[in-house]
Formats: structure tokens, C-alpha cells, sequence
């Protein structure tokens, strides 16, 4: 880490506190965590497990339901908003005060009890974006259950893999979700997952929405019949260390990792994170357009604003066609927010459909104090549209599900920092971040390595991989022992502002949803007319990412190139989902490897991306590059058509 020392009063705020939470952790997390309110407050902050990883407050006792719901209703804010639930899908909005909160949270919580629940039992949620989500998510924590959420537009082989990894005694889900006026009922891809999956859970609880009501089999129960009759559960207490959730990220071996959170450092770190990072204070509106489905609406949405004592929107839309791209500045006019967090990919669309931003001239966004954008990279031009367009800072953070609240940033709430387009600024405190090159020692200013964050990760991140410690090592600890390895490449500047420069894996970036090449490989591969393919991330200036397909059809296909592209993509539509966004198939002769057989993935990006390549020593065939380079030309993909050859 390195801080910019020209002027040491500027910087003095920032680096007092960045340099006393590495150089004693311990002291300053137990002091952050005195903003929790703890049935037991622990004495041990700070432990390690067998690998030598992280452990926080684990004699500590607490319950985060009761530290975002119950406290706050004691604290005399029981009639303020927690949730403003806004949802152009279905024309409604819907205010729900603390104590409402509560009260809907605790007979939830009573319901799944009479389903068996009890601590540590895990329960899926399979919702879209309503107040029920957030219910569901806040009764197991209050039972100190372990919830998975998995998001709605997950097919069913994905939703299978979870259910058989997590073992769910319940699933909870909404008998359907709603997009761009199209139903799609969920109740048959439940049905299905779980006829896939080896794994049966005990019960299927059902909120049956207007827009689809879903048959009920044996074992299905509907919500409002079950709580009617549920009692008020009290809020159990789990220890710090104790899980809180599993949340299911791609890896590059097609199977998915359930990275566990814990429950005291998660919420030390969120409400820690709420006002260094957000700036926010009690009373005020926070709206994360994201997805309870993603670690950003886990933690942004459901759990840090209402913490802090802060009301969240959670919002049912689009940023465009619901109905069109002022919906967020309606949004902030509306609800008063004071702080606003999305993706990219979300004002890539906005800017594409209004590119002068004429529908924010219908609204008053003057209660908006900062834009923070994370979940990819903040490619510049949009970054500058934002900043020319809007009066407040726009503050891109860098962050992982992994992690679960932000690694870089611009922290107004400590000290506003000058902001550099490509830059999340500076590392958090908590997270001494390092650029390593192959040999494991530190990069100069401007040279590119890893980036890895040195033992130990602050609170709030993943205390591991659910029942495969084996795969946490070798995914995060082994490569450079002693730090956590963050999968990205990236430097810091001469000033200390950290770039973050994308994946050193195959796993791609898709509108902010990390999705594994391997993954749709294993699907595209597994057509009886494919003999080999590979998958490989492109460019594109709304999305970030884009995958398409390099497919080798087996010996004797006579069929129709065409046919073949329409069967692939459906496939990866019904196996993944369509947020794989997998539109474009290249039938191929062959595929440049290494004398090994690796396929050159590398160089196929670098080919679509329209950059220049040299050949490799290793290629097997360097013919088989001049082929990729025609064919990808004659498809237009990516900017192909600039490559050249050094």
C-alpha cells in the first residue's frame, strides 16, 4: 500500500485510520464493533481457523435481526420506513415501518419453526425483488438459521446444484416474478430442481402473487395460511462465527462455491461500511438498484441500511423500460435518497436509450449527496458521463462476494478523496491490499501483478467454502501464502490509487454477474453434434462482458451451421439462464492450443477485442489463428477486424 505523502494533513484522516486497522487490527475492530448491539459483547476479537484464516468475535453473542429490527423499534424508531418497496412490475408501492418489519420477520419465523427450522438448518429462498424476500432472509436469521438465496431467473439445473449442495430443509419462494410485463411463474423450475436434485427438502412455502397463482402439491404450503396461524418467534442467539448465509458464486470448474458468511464480523463491517463508505446516518434513504440474489442486495440492500437505522428501496424495475431511463431519478425524487449504488452496466443502458440524460430534467435529485457504482469495472466514458452529468461525487468501489462490502474506495465518511477515472481510489481500512507479481514480491507504481489482500482479511468476509475446505484453500490461499489471492489484476499508481484491471481466470463479467466460461463449456460441450468448444468473455459496451462460443462440430455433421447456433444458445438459456446473455455461436475447424493441449484462451480474447497479437512459442498449429481471425472478421465479433499480428 502506498499513500500519497505530499500533503500530510489532506491525507492524515484517512491514513491514521488505514494504518492503525493494519498495523492493530485487533484494537481498532474491537472498538467498530461497540456500534452492534450485543447480548454478549465478545473479549476474543480476533482468531484464526485451521488454515489460518481470519476468524472475528467468536465469543462474542448477537442476532442480526434483532440488531436491524428489534433494537431499533426499542430505540424509538418504530414507525419510520424501513422498506420502501417500489415495483413499476406490478404498478404498487408499498411503506413498511420498523415495527411492521418486525412483527411480519418474527411470525415468519414462527411459521418456518413449525416447519422444523431450528439453528443452523438451512432454508433456500428463491424470490424476485419484494418485501417478502427480505422477510424471509431476516426470520432465519432471527432463528439463527442459514439462508440461501438464489436468484429468481436461475434455471433449474442451477437452483438443483444449490439445493444439493445447501441441503434445505425449506425452500421459500414467490409463486412467480415479473420482468418487462412477462410472468414467469417459478413453481415448475422448483419442481424440477428438486426432481434433479439428489437432496429432497422437508417443505416448499409458497407466497402466491396476484399476477400467478401456483399449485400446491404435497409438502407446498401457502405463506399467508401458514403465518396466519404462526406464532411471534423470539430472535435466537448465535455466537460471532456462527453462519449467517451461503451465497453461491461461479468458479472456473463449473461447479458453484457457496461462500459462508458469519454473523458478528459481517455486521460489524456493514455498519462500519455504512458510514465511512456511504456516509449515511439514521433517517436517511439509501437505494441499491441490484438484486437480493447478488452479495449487493445481501448486503446493501437488506441488511447494512437497516443496521444503521437507515429506510432501503427496494425496487421491482428496470433502469430502462419501466418504463423508461429516468426511472432512477424518479426514484431518488420520490423516495429522498441520499445515497445511490448500482452497476455500470445499469447507466451503460440509461446513457444508450437518453445519451443527453433530457428525463432527468423531470426531476429533483437534490436530496442526493453521492453515486457510488460497483459490481465491474467503471470503463471511463461512463464515468464521465456520470460525472458531467450529476453535481455530487461519483465513487466507483471495488468489491467481491467473497469479501461482502467494499475492498477500494473513495470513503467520504472518513475523507473525500480526489477521484481518478479506471480508479476505486484507495484500499479500505481493514484491507491491506498488495500488488504481487509472479514471485510474490510487490510491484513497483504502474506495474501490473495480482492484487492480494494480506492476512488477516478484516471482518466480514468469507470465513469459507460451504463443507469444502479443501476448495477455499486452493481457490484463495495458495497462491501467494499469507494473502488472500482476489482473482483480479490490477496496480497502484505513483500516487497510491489502486486499478483494478479485470480477472486472471475464466470467469467473466457479465452486466455485474460473475459467470464461469467453464460452466456454459460444460453445457455447449455436452451437444451430440459438438466435439469441442470454448467459451471465452468479449467486450461490449453496454453489458462489460459478453460470452460466445468457438465450437468444433464432430466428424461427419452434415447439419445446418445455423441450426446448430439456435441449439446451443437455447441450451445455455435453460441450463444457466438467460443472464448468461450467450447469443453467438463460431463454428470452427480448430482451436489454437498449446503443444499440451491448453486452449489459448487468452489470445482468443485478445484476437475479439481487436488488439494486436504475437504468436506463442507454445502454439501447437499457428495456422489455426489465422482461421479464428477470419472467422470472428466474417461475424463481427467484438472489434476482431482490427487484429493484427506483431
Amino acid at each position: 500500500m502506498r499513500l500519497h505523502n505530499n500533503d500530510e494533513n489532506t491525507m492524515s484522516r484517512y491514513h491514521n485510520a488505514f494504518q492503525q486497522s493494519v498495523e492493530h487490527p485487533e484494537t481498532f475492530w474491537a472498538e467498530e464493533a461497540k456500534r452492534i448491539p450485543w447480548y454478549t459483547m465478545p473479549r476474543t476479537i480476533l482468531s484464526y481457523d485451521d488454515q489460518h484464516h481470519a476468524r472475528w468475535f467468536s465469543d462474542g453473542e448477537m442476532n442480526l435481526c434483532y440488531a436491524a429490527l428489534d433494537y431499533h423499534v426499542e430505540q424509538g424508531r418504530g414507525d419510520q420506513a424501513a422498506i420502501f418497496w417500489d415495483s413499476p412490475a406490478t404498478q404498487s408501492k408499498q411503506t413498511i415501518s420498523y415495527r411492521d418489519m418486525r412483527d411480519r420477520v418474527a411470525h415468519f419465523a414462527g411459521a418456518l419453526a413449525q416447519l422444523g427450522i431450528e439453528k443452523g438448518d438451512r432454508v433456500i429462498i428463491y424470490m424476485p425483488m419484494i418485501p417478502e424476500a427480505l422477510i424471509a432472509m431476516y426470520a432465519c436469521a432471527r432463528l439463527g438459521a442459514v439462508h440461501s438465496v438464489v436468484f429468481g431467473g436461475f434455471a433449474p439445473h442451477e437452483l438443483a446444484a444449490r439445493i444439493e449442495d445447501a441441503e434445505p430443509k425449506v425452500v421459500v419462494a414467490a409463486s412467480c416474478g415479473i420482468e418487462l410485463g412477462k410472468v414467469l411463474p417459478y413453481k415448475p423450475m422448483i419442481d424440477q430442481a428438486i426432481t434433479l436434485s439428489a437432496h429432497k427438502p422437508n417443505a416448499c412455502v409458497v407466497y402466491q402473487r396476484a399476477a400467478h397463482q401456483a399449485p400446491l402439491g404435497a409438502n407446498d404450503y401457502d405463506w399467508d395460511q401458514l403465518v396466519a396461524g404462526a406464532p411471534f418467534a423470539d430472535c435466537v442467539p448465535v455466537k460471532g462465527i456462527d453462519p449467517l448465509y451461503i451465497l453461491y458464486t461461479s468458479g472456473t470448474t463449473g461447479k458453484p462455491k457457496g461462500v459462508v458468511r458469519d454473523t458478528g464480523g459481517y455486521a460489524v463491517a456493514l455498519a462500519y461500511s455504512m458510514e465511512a463508505i456511504y456516509a449515511m446516518k439514521p433517517g436517511e434513504v439509501f437505494f441499491t438498484a441490484s438484486d437480493v440474489g447478488w452479495v449487493v442486495g445481501h448486503s446493501y440492500i437488506v441488511y447494512a441500511p437497516l443496521l444503521l437505522g437507515c429506510t432501503t428501496v427496494v425496487y421491482e424495475g428496470k433502469p430502462v423500460k419501466t418504463p423508461d431511463a429516468g426511472s432512477f431519478w424518479r426514484l431518488i425524487e420520490e423516495y429522498q435518497v441520499t445515497s445511490f449504488f448500482t452497476a455500470p452496466t445499469a447507466f451503460r443502458a440509461m446513457k444508450k436509450e437518453d445519451p443527453d440524460a433530457e428525463l432527468l430534467k423531470k426531476y429533483d435529485i437534490s436530496s442526493l449527496k453521492h453515486l457510488y457504482v460497483a459490481g465491474e469495472r467503471l470503463d471511463p466514458p461512463t464515468f464521465h458521463w456520470l460525472d458531467d452529468l450529476l453535481e455530487v461525487p461519483v465513487i466507483d468501489h471495488w468489491w467481491q462476494t467473497e469479501t461482502g462490502w467494499p475492498i477500494a474506495a473513495n470513503l467520504p465518511g472518513i475523507e473525500p478523496m480526489l477521484t481518478k477515472a479506471g480508479s476505486a481510489t484507495y484500499p479500505v481500512p481493514g484491507f491491506y491490499v498488495q500488488v504481487l507479481n509472479r514471485e510474490g514480491d510487490q510491484t513497483e507504481p504502474m506495474e501490473q501483478g495480482s492484487v492480494v489482500i494480506k492476512q488477516p482479511m478484516p471482518p466480514g468476509c468469507l470465513i469459507g467454502v460451504w463443507r469444502d475446505p479443501q476448495r477455499f484453500y486452493s481457490a484463495y490461499m495458495a497462491a501467494f501464502p499469507g494473502y488472500y489471492s482476489t482473482g483480479d489484476g490490477g496496480y497502484f499508481d505513483e500516487q497510491g490509487y489502486l486499478f483494478i484491471m479485470g480477472r486472471t481466470d475464466d470467469v467473466i463479467n457479465v452486466a455485474g454477474h460473475r459467470l464461469s466460461t467453464g460452466e456454459i463449456e460444460e453445457v455447449v460441450g455436452a451437444h451430440p453434434a459438438v466435439a469441442e468448444c470454448a467459451v471465452i468473455g468479449i467486450h461490449d459496451e453496454l453489458k462489460g462482458q459478453l460470452p460466445i462460443g468457438l465450437v468444433i462440430p464432430k466428424d461427419g455433421f452434415t447439419g445446418d451451421e445455423t441450426t446448430l447456433e439456435a441449439e446451443l444458445i437455447a441450451r445455455v438459456r435453460e441450463h444457466i439462464g438467460p443472464i448468461a446473455c450467450f447469443k453467438q455461436v463460431l463454428v470452427v475447424d480448430r482451436l489454437p492450443k498449446t503443444r499440451s493441449g491448453k486452449i489459448l484462451r487468452k489470445l482468443l480474447r485478445t484476437i475479439a477485442d481487436g488488439k494486436e497479437f504475437g504468436i506463442p512459442s507454445t502454439i501447437d498449429d499457428p495456422a489455426s489463428l489465422a482461421d479464428i481471425h477470419t472467422a470472428m472478421r466474417q461475424r463481427s465479433v467484438g472489434a476482431s477486424d482490427k487484429a493484427t499480428p506483431l
